[in-house]
């Protein structure tokens, strides 16, 4: 899927998907080359960089907009935008450094009204690195 972008709001530097390996509709698998010279890394941590918990929850994130913005067929008019509303079951495995493939998949697990359940995981030299639960809506954007 070459289009991913259109799919989602986020942009460089806070991009964290290089690349849709696969989407269904209730799946996607993405990737995220971690390079050394991440702007993150300057101050998480020198000399010695880790890649912040929370930004590997990013590419979650980010993943699941996709496949949510493909669900809902919003590229065309790219009016509608997601935003996250529960994070829960976050657990840590393994760290994420300079140089690493994070190879990213997400599930849905069942949409409630306008929320979509999720559960995301992400691997790095075949290691789960973190798996967490979560919980977003596409909602339309304001001026």
């Amino acid at each position: 899927m070459k289009d991913f972008l259109d799919y989602m709001p986020q942009r460089e530097p806070f991009l964290f998907v290089s690349r849709v390996i696969s989407i269904t509709d209730s799946s996607i698998q993405t990737e995220k080359q971690i390079k050394i010279d991440e702007p993150f890394f300057a101050g998480h941590f020198p000399g010695k960089p880790i890649m912040p918990g929370v930004l590997i929850c990013e590419a979650v994130f980010q993943s699941g907009s996709i496949l949510m913005g493909k669900r809902a067929g919003s590229a065309p008019n790219k009016s509608l935008i997601p935003l996250i509303t529960r994070i829960s079951n976050v657990k840590l495995k393994h760290v994420v450094l300079p140089g690493d493939l994070m190879e990213i998949e997400v599930k849905l697990i069942e949409i409630i009204g306008q929320a979509a359940y999720l559960k995301g995981k992400v691997k790095v030299r075949e290691k789960t690195a973190l798996t967490v639960e979560y919980a977003a809506m596409l909602v339309t954007e304001t001026a």
